[in-house]
């Protein structure tokens, strides 16, 4: 049976476990487990990470672990008992672990790696730690590694900083809140300001010197140069190298590197130098025969320089070559490296080899210890060390030192009888004291062995040598008496011998006769002359000589003068054991000399203070040995020697001292009888204080008092513990009187001169520092009153002496740190005077920073769980005297400006941080009782609610993100738990107080806005945390939001009728609180409103506050990123709660407020709906159309559903900035139009707005048009600017401002100059459906046209939509989808090419009209798009597909043009009509004889420059050998069985027939205008292609045109003036036979193009209008013939001006539905009137000349005018459809997408033939190009149909089966031109024209055309205009 278990509590799994059984608890390795009960070698528990599951689970898969459990029972808690360091590691590495993958997936590699390693570094730590087998000290440094690494982590991935106490995480319970801010705060300060070193060091290693002609063995001498001070500052490293210039001793590497040590940070400056001298050891001169000398002597060899400020630069600088200077002279050599360091280049050049040394050189911070830690691969090999001259800046105890520094400096010497100057070499021994030799005690510089001689090197012939080489000797202290130094002088001969002759000697004893020391200094040293043979050895001899210039003994007067040579030399001792000062050895020789004593203790003043340190216990001996001696002689002048010694010791250089003499005191001070002196002469002194003049030796007294009472209670001591505690009174009363003197002294106040105040200030600062020992000898309480009543006494007027305040606030803060204040007994008697000095300062806002201190170590001792009486009472006290004063400080501090300095801006924010922490914790330590108490204390209702409104401010001040830095997430939820309680005990206040009839808004007011503020904060955000963080904070506080919610929610219920002071102010604050996902908050909150609602109904009888409130803020909320899905639909939940409830409202008002409650919810849904697409599109990056669709989205929501006019137009603002953003300056016009359209031609004052500065109407709508005409221009739609240039001059000409209406009528003549001049391009269509759930709500289930960019093609575009929509699926058809792809959980993308529909086709068919003009015609104002799929009905002919090939037509109409204020709009209608096989035929040979008649008169009129466009099209018509050619129409159409089973089709037969002899006579032209112009390498061609035309004619059934024809001439429009309108070429019409004033079948408007293809194959060919697999007007000439069934499948890749030779000359022409726009024959649309063509007959029988009269005459309009759709048309073919895009019905999908970009080349220019470089490959996959087939609607005269008369026809006909428009829907109010065919809606008032009754000058003005259309309203059948349901609104912005 399952037994709860006892013992076995934790464990961590060691092996993966299933849980395949049943109740089994999937586990996986290294999981940690909680176990609840146990049975039979299983246990039954559930993983920490997942506690909600449990299950059972092997226990053998377990390694149990120790731990405590909290809570027994169901829901108790187990805490590992491990070491909280690796219960710290194990959770970080965890939470790590996630974001260290996501580092990876971000792309972030150089973070991810070094976190990776940092990781493998912790658990390797964590190993050792868990072995446990390590020193203390080992451990504590492993500990320290963990924690800077865990800190480094936490900081680089942005967690939250953790409090450590001793490498432990601390828990916030457990320590007082401003322990905490000390902690956190210390780990900030150490993590943002890294300490900086003291002491720094320079390590050095040779390599190398590199020099072409060496050949001797060198001495490198490396040192530190303080050329400010012109002295050497360091020892000197000495390195010997080899003849190849490498260390001499490769196998000791301690030898080749040195660490220059204890630089301080004033040493790193530019002029240290690092100086490097070379001597060679070799012969004499450097180009000496090598045998000519044997003997070798040290010459200068060069020297290099190197500035220590180059190494600050960066840390470690590897293989630095310093370049190797030598001197002109040699006598300069003693200064050499100051000539380079001055840059004196006379005096020094380079050496003669051009050397190189190889140096590597770092500078290391920190003390040595760290270094050693750090830099243990140096260390571990072993380095010299190199110390600076002298003692370091800091002198410890302990340091045993005794070198002696010699310079040997120069030499004065005479000729000695030779001609030329001596070569003098020195060599230096030390001898001792019996005469012998001292060995190794020479060191020339670290790195090298110390040796019992030296060798200076020789400077060639001079008699005035200099050397300038420095030496230490570290003689033993016991060898130094009685030794000396010996110099011998020695001339190096250059001769063969090479040999050393001794010529002179000179000495100096170290020590003299009185025991000092050779004094530190320059020495001028006698040089005795002496033979080669003499005798040194024999010491005695030569002692007794006179050593020294400066000492002359006795009868040797005369001789010593005599003496012309002489030596220097510079001494230096460093030494703790001997001393140089004779004073001091008097002093401690005082009782050899008695009657000296009084001027040894005066002059101890003077002594230096090393000197006195290094003797410092022999030195007290002695003082205190004198007072025994003579006390009433001597007492006061050893006590001012005492005060001296003590006061040196706080000089920073002697503060190390301390602790000796404190060892001293306790150790070896005898003075038993000493205090009572020591306390007498201090009395003496405090009295004499008040009226002492001069207080300086008074103030050095008071300085030291704290080791005068060391030494007057260690006195004691040894006097009680040898007389067994006798005089005990006496001493006591002895001290209370010294206590009284203080007592007194303090309570004066300095009059007029405040040498008193500084002596008070003096003895406050030192007076802490007492406690200590008064405690050895008193009790607690003694103490504690003694000094309460000294700090009493001190006088508390606050102006006094501000620095005398200062350090009062100090001695009080060193009262509380002392060891004193931490017992509970003291602290009650000291703490009310601390407190007392606190309130005085806080309440002037003096001393803040040390106010803060005080604070927060009071509270540092108050723990937070001390139930305690004693801290009760301390709290009571506390409350009282500093709670409110506190509250005003805090308000006081962050209202100041903070200060510019970073570290006064630190300094401020302690401050803050501290006060805040020592009210936080005053605040968590109140109980019940202390709230009770503060609550009762106030008198009157007016104390309390400032009390209240003071501590809600402060609290909103504490919420402060800025409070706290962001990592601090421990010390804010602290704070926010603190704050928490505090406002639920302070509601109950405001409940009992400040309702009915005492209601005071403003305070409710703060107390709500608190609430909102602290729910909203980020770091109460739970969501947001990662899983183990969330569940900590929930287990320690709960989730806070929720109970803050809670109590608003109980707050408001409270209010009753005062809710309407709050409605609808609270509403914004109160939104953003349910905007949290919370669930249980929310649920909580969002009743609120429903009752605010309710109330406001009651009050005004609607909630329009609440509703207009509600949506401005849910606008603002929203932007700033909150909200959720979810949210939405709780809102909406708030609906079911409209149901009965109790009312006073009668129940039919419940019903309506009902009714207008749901409105209103349902329209912030909507609302909601889109904010939340906007808020997510605009977390994208780069502006893509999304992010514009969704603000247009929103934009018309709050135009047409809310109408807000302020939020539109932000939001129109807000658009126009993301297109300018991506260059869509169309795009910007027409938006910024919007706004433009709400402005009138007013002087009405506008407000400051958005970036608008205040000015009138008129100047905004002028600044305004001027913009958007700017971005028209930029945008390249001129004409639309030329419509704006024209109202605006308008005005300036109304109002006489010629000046701006000239700029004005240029600017406009400058865009009609651009429209003639440059070039723009025709952009593609593109028609997207976006299916699914996933898409976003403007999106969702819609399909829409897009506007191409310039150059985009189909393939581009599409990938750019599946770019902008990475998870979308891209469908493979063109078929409308089924509900399933609708309501799929996904995105799917429908993509192909449309080709646009321009409405007006007049500018386009006029003649004359240049392309530059017509192109903007094409693409521009387009409501209407088509596109065609091709498909077989029936049965397929494989002979001749033609007869079933059928064509569907789907035209799709939007909600507003293109272009407009996107480069999208929503189809609102689809129409599907089918063509039949006829009509298809026709349509296609309509295109080619237009494409023809195109090229023939560009030919003509030499537009073109190249006649090959014109050769290829002829080619592929006449040599149209696949297929069959325009026989295959024949056979189709032509044969008896068509016409008797479609007998409805003879008017279309005819028709076909008619174009088919009409592009015989257009081809025969076509050839005599190309003989005329082919070049004459292209004759056989064409010859070929004039045989060929005979043979088509004869298959045509044609013999001579003439015979049958009337000849007539064909008109070719190509838009110029030059061609005539009447006349044809004589070759056409040799007659001139009358033209007929007919339109001619010639004159149609080609709009689209057929393909001259097969059709073969068209079951795959419907997916090309998805594919784009069209050509623009050069792929039609690009063609060549091909044996493939396809005429299209010639390749793309042929030249780019081969023809097409496409079937026949009835299928001559490339199918182009989508990209029609770029054809040549778009640039030459027809006119409506034209000359008749040649090729009909005359009419002679009536059908036919009644047929005849229906074409020419304009019976019926064109059928190709894409003016109509197909009912206008009178179309037979069947109107299979009127779709509008709803989702119902759609069929599946099927088919595939083969991507293929169109040609982007287009004609701009009459002539210009462009290449296409895109499309190559082959058709020949058998995609036809038919499926390209144009969107003209079907052919044919209904009319004829129906036999009835056909009505004039006009561009504005609507045909009776024209479905209706819905008249209800609103025309969106910003598309500059609205529809002129469909919607009668008045031209916006921004861009009306005058309406003129003449036809429009050409070219005609833009639109003006559809102006006329609109004003006079006769050409329309529809019942009129369609007026907009919103007045047009004049804006207040």
């Amino acid at each position: 049976m399952w037994i709860p278990t006892e013992l076995e509590k934790y464990g961590v799994v060691i092996a993966s476990f299933r849980g395949t059984i049943p109740h089994g608890l999937s586990l996986e390795i290294g999981d940690t487990v909680q176990i609840l009960e146990k049975c039979d070698g299983w246990y039954r528990g559930f993983a920490l990470k997942n506690p909600n599951i449990k299950g059972i689970f092997p226990s053998s898969y377990v390694h149990l672990k120790n731990a405590c459990v909290k809570n027994k029972g169901q829901f108790e808690m187990v805490i590992p008992t491990e070491d909280s360091v690796i219960t710290e590691m194990t959770s970080t590495l965890r939470d790590w672990g996630t974001m260290w993958k996501q580092l990876y997936v971000r792309n972030e590699g150089d973070l991810f790696h070094r976190l990776w390693h940092i990781m493998n570094e912790i658990l390797d730590l964590r190993r050792q730690v868990l072995v446990g087998h390590l020193t203390h000290d080992r451990m504590k440094d492993i500990k320290r590694h963990i924690t800077a690494r865990l800190d480094w982590g936490n900081e680089q991935l942005g967690l939250d900083l953790v409090p450590r106490k001793e490498y432990a995480m601390v828990d916030p319970e457990d320590i007082s809140i401003t322990e905490l801010y000390r902690l956190m705060e210390h780990r900030h300060r150490k993590k943002d300001t890294p300490v900086q070193a003291s002491s720094h060091h320079l390590f050095v290693q040779m390599k190398s010197l590199m020099c072409s002609n060496l050949g001797e063995e060198l001495e490198v001498i490396f040192s530190l140069f303080d050329s400010k001070e012109n002295r050497p500052i360091s020892e000197r490293f000495f390195l010997r190298l080899n003849r190849n210039g490498l260390p001499k001793a490769p196998d000791k590497p301690e030898r080749h590197c040195s660490l220059f040590m204890d630089l301080g940070s004033s040493e790193l400056r530019k002029d240290i130098y690092i100086t490097v001298h070379i001597i060679r050891i070799g012969r004499m001169g450097a180009g000496e025969k090598k045998n000519a000398c044997s003997v070798q002597y040290r010459r200068p060899f060069g020297c290099a320089v190197l500035s220590i400020a180059d190494l600050l630069t960066g840390e470690t600088k590897d293989d630095l070559v310093l370049k190797v200077y030598m001197c002109n002279t040699e006598s300069e050599w003693y200064q050499i490296h100051e000539n380079i360091i001055k840059k004196l280049n006379a005096r020094y050049n380079l050496t003669g080899s051009n050397a190189g040394l190889a140096v590597s050189l770092q500078l290391l911070h920190g003390d040595i210890e760290q270094i050693r830690r750090e830099y243990s691969s140096v260390f571990s090999h072993g380095v010299s060390i190199t110390r600076k001259l002298g003692f370091s800046n800091i002198i410890m105890p302990g340091e045993m030192r005794n070198d002696l520094y010699i310079t040997i400096e120069r030499g004065e010497f005479e000729k000695g009888g030779k001609s030329v100057a001596r070569n003098v070499e020195v060599t230096m021994f030390i001898v001792d004291s019996s005469g012998q030799t001292l060995k190794d005690f020479i060191s020339f510089g670290s790195g090298e062995p110390p040796a019992s001689e030296y060798h200076s090197f020789v400077l060639y012939h001079n008699n005035s040598p200099r050397w300038s080489e420095l030496l230490k000797l570290p003689i033993p202290v016991d060898k130094f008496r009685g030794a000396h130094i010996r110099f011998e002088f020695r001339h190096c001969s250059t001769k063969e011998k090479g040999e050393k002759k001794l010529f002179g000697f000179s000495f100096v004893p170290l020590m003299q006769e009185d025991g000092r020391t050779l004094p530190d200094g320059t020495h001028e040293l006698i040089v005795h002359k002496c033979e080669e043979n003499t005798n040194l050895q024999d010491t005695t001899r030569y002692l007794k000589l006179p050593f020294s210039k400066g000492i002359f003994l006795g009868n040797n007067n005369q001789a010593m003068k005599a003496t012309k040579e002489s030596f220097w030399i510079t001494s230096f001792l460093c030494s703790t054991k001997l001393t140089q000062n004779g004073d001091m050895l008097d002093l401690l020789k005082w009782r050899t000399h008695p009657d000296k004593i009084t001027g040894c203790l005066s002059k101890l003043k003077e002594i230096d203070g090393s000197e006195i340190v290094k003797f410092l216990q022999d030195t007290l001996d002695t003082l205190f040995g004198i007072l025994d001696e003579n006390s009433q002689k001597y007492g006061s002048k050893v006590f001012d020697s005492l005060v001296h010694i003590i006061n040196l010791l706080q000089d920073s250089k002697f503060h190390h001292f301390k602790p000796v003499m404190d060892t001293y005191i306790e150790s070896h001070f005898a003075g038993a009888l000493a205090y009572r002196d020591l306390i007498k002469v201090l009395k003496w002194y405090v009295d004499r204080i008040t009226e002492a003049e001069r207080q300086e030796h008074i103030q050095e007294v008071l300085k030291a008092q704290e080791y005068i009472f060391k030494y007057i209670v260690q006195s004691r001591r040894l006097f009680s513990l040898a007389t067994g505690g006798q005089n005990e009174e006496e001493f006591r009363c002895c001290i209370q009187e010294l206590l009284m003197s203080v007592r007194f002294f303090l309570s004066q106040e300095s009059k007029g001169s405040g040498a008193l105040s500084q002596s008070q200030a003096v003895f406050l600062s030192s007076f802490p520092a007492v406690y200590s020992e008064l405690l050895k000898l008193f009790d607690v309480r003694e103490v504690a009153n003694l000094v309460q009543d000294t700090l009493g006494s001190l006088p508390t007027i606050m102006h006094v002496d501000d620095s005398l305040q200062a350090i009062k606030l100090q001695c009080i803060g060193k009262t509380v740190e002392s060891q004193l204040y931490t017992n509970p007994d003291s602290r009650y008697i000291l703490l009310p005077v601390v407190l007392h000095h606190l309130h005085i300062h806080l309440q002037e806002q003096k001393d803040l920073i040390m106010c803060a201190r005080i604070l927060s170590n009071v509270f540092c001792l108050i723990k937070k769980n001390s139930s305690e009486k004693s801290v009760l009472e301390e709290i009571d006290v506390i409350v009282a005297s500093l709670l409110d004063i506190l509250l005003r400080t805090i308000l006081e501090i962050t209202s100041r400006p903070q200060p510019s300095s970073s570290a006064m801006r630190l300094q401020f924010q302690d401050v803050t941080g501290e006060f805040v922490a020592c009210l936080l914790s005053l605040l968590r330590q109140m109980t019940d009782r202390h709230y009770q108490q503060l609550l009762d204390s106030f008198n009157t209702k007016e104390e309390l609610r400032d009390f209240l409104l003071q501590i809600f401010t402060v609290f909103r001040i504490l919420i402060r993100p800025e409070m706290f830095p962001k990592d601090w997430t421990v010390m804010r939820l602290v704070a926010n738990n603190v704050i928490i309680t505090t406002v639920l005990y302070l509601s109950d206040a405001l409940r009992k107080n400040f309702l009915n009839e005492n209601f005071d808004y403003k305070i409710w007011d703060s107390y709500f806005y608190l609430a909102v503020i602290f729910i909203n904060q980020l770091c109460l955000q739970l969501e947001m945390f990662t899983p183990s963080k969330k569940k900590k904070v929930l287990e320690k506080y709960g989730d806070m939001r929720v109970t803050m919610g809670c109590e608003i929610f109980s707050m408001w219920q409270n209010l009753g009728e005062h809710k309407l002071h709050f409605i609808p102010a609270l509403i914004g604050p109160f939104l953003e609180v349910t905007l949290i996902p919370q669930p249980d908050l929310r649920n909580v909150m969002i009743p609120i409103f429903h009752d605010m609602m309710d109330w406001e109904q009651r009050r005004s009888g609607n909630f329009k506050q609440v509703e207009a409130k509600l949506i401005d803020k849910l606008d603002s909320l929203m932007s700033e990123g909150k909200g959720d899905e979810t949210y939405r639909e709780l809102f909406n939940s708030i609906i079911p709660l409209f149901g009965p409830y109790p009312s006073l409202l009668k129940k039919i008002e419940r019903e309506t407020w009902r009714e207008s409650g749901v409105s209103l919810i349902a329209t912030v849904t909507r609302l909601m709906e889109r904010l939340l697409d906007y808020r997510d599109c605009m977390k994208m990056g780069e502006v893509d159309g999304k992010k514009i669709g969704c603000t247009v989205s929103l934009l018309n929501f709050y135009k047409t559903e809310l109408n807000k006019e302020e939020m539109y137009i932000r939001y129109i603002h807000k658009l126009y900035d993301l297109h300018l953003k991506a260059q869509n300056f169309t795009e910007a016009a027409y938006t910024l139009l919007l706004y433009d359209e709400l402005l009138e031609w007013s002087d009405r004052p506008l407000r400051e707005f958005l970036t608008y500065p205040m000015q009138t109407e008129w100047q905004r709508k002028e600044h305004l048009h001027l913009t958007i005409i700017q971005n028209f221009d930029r945008g390249k739609c001129w004409e639309n600017g030329i419509i704006l240039c024209r109202k605006i001059a308008e005005q300036y000409e109304s109002y006489y401002d010629y000046r701006n209406l000239s700029k004005m009528r240029m600017m406009e003549a400058s865009l009609y100059d651009k429209i003639m001049d440059q070039q723009r391009l025709e952009p593609e269509f593109f028609r997207v459906g976006f299916y699914g759930k996933k898409f976003p709500f403007f999106l969702r289930n819609k399909e829409f046209v897009c506007r191409g960019h310039d150059y985009e093609r189909l393939e581009a575009f599409q990938q750019r939509m599946l770019n902008e929509f990475p998870h979308a699926i891209a469908m493979q058809h063109a078929n409308q989808p089924d509900e399933t792809i609708f309501q799929a959980e996904a995105q799917y993308l429908q993509i192909y090419a449309v080709t646009p529909m321009p409405e007006s086709q007049e500018v386009l068919q006029r003649e004359g009209v240049p392309d530059n003009i017509k192109s903007f015609y094409k693409v521009n104002h387009i409501w209407k798009f088509r596109y065609d799929r091709p498909f077989h009905k029936g049965t397929k002919d494989k002979e001749n597909e033609f007869k079933s090939l059928w064509v569907e037509r789907t035209s799709l109409y939007l909600v507003q043009s293109l272009p407009g204020i996107s480069r999208w709009f929503e189809v609102e209608k689809r129409e599907v009509v089918e063509m039949s096989p006829l009509e298809n035929a026709i349509e296609v040979l309509e295109n080619k004889n237009q494409q023809l008649k195109t090229l023939i008169s560009q030919c003509q009129t030499r537009q073109m420059q190249n006649i090959n466009p014109l050769t290829m099209c002829l080619n592929g018509v006449i040599d149209a050998a696949v297929n069959g050619g325009v026989s295959r129409y024949q056979e189709a159409f032509f044969v008896k069985e068509y016409i008797l089973s479609h007998p409805e089709d003879g008017e279309k037969i005819a028709r076909l027939r008619e174009l088919m002899l009409e592009q015989a006579q257009i081809l025969e032209f076509g050839l005599a205008v190309h003989e005329k112009f082919v070049p004459q390498d292209m004759r056989p061609l064409h010859k070929k292609l004039v045989d060929q035309f005979f043979v088509m004619k004869s298959s045509l059934g044609i013999q001579e045109f003439s015979a049958c024809i009337q000849a007539s001439p064909v008109h070719f429009p190509n838009g110029s003036p030059q061609v005539c309108r009447n006349s044809a070429p004589a070759s056409m019409s040799p007659d001139g036979t009358r033209v007929i004033p007919r339109r001619s079948p010639l004159s149609y408007p080609a709009v689209n193009r057929y393909s001259s293809s097969s059709l073969s194959s068209q079951a795959s060919a419907e997916v090309s209008n998805i594919t784009g697999q069209s050509e623009s007007s050069d792929e039609v000439f690009n063609m060549q013939p091909s044996p493939s069934t396809s005429s299209l499948s010639s390749t793309h890749s042929a030249s780019p001006n081969v023809t097409s030779s496409a079937p026949s000359s009835a299928r001559a022409s490339p199918l182009l539905s989508d990209k029609h726009k770029h054809s040549r024959e778009n640039s030459c649309l027809s006119p409506r009137e034209r000359p008749c063509s040649a090729i009909y007959p005359t009419p002679g029988e009536p059908s036919q000349r009644m047929l005849f009269n229906h074409i020419g005459d304009g019976g019926a309009s064109p059928r190709s005018d894409p003016n109509l759709s197909a009912p206008e048309k009178a179309s037979p073919a069947r109107h299979t459809t009127a779709v509008s895009p709803s989702p119902a019905g759609r069929s599946p999908l099927k088919g595939s997408v083969q991507s293929f970009t169109p040609s982007p080349v287009e004609y701009h220019s009459p002539g210009l033939t462009s290449n296409s470089p895109v499309l190559s490959g082959s058709y020949s996959s058998g995609i036809s190009s038919l499926s390209r087939c144009s969107m003209s609607e079907t052919s044919g005269f209904e009319n004829q149909v129906n036999d009835q008369p056909a009505p004039a026809t006009v561009p504005g006909y609507s045909g009776p089966e024209e479905p209706a428009r819905k008249e209800s829907k609103t025309p969106p109010p910003y598309s500059v031109y609205e529809r002129t065919l469909r919607r009668p809606v008045p031209l916006p008032h921004s861009l009306s024209i005058p309406v003129t009754p003449e036809p429009p000058a050409l070219p005609p003005k833009p639109l003006a055309a559809r102006a006329g259309h609109l004003e006079n309203g006769t050409r329309r059948t529809e019942p009129g205009p369609r007026p907009r349901p919103l007045p047009r609104k004049v804006s207040q912005l």
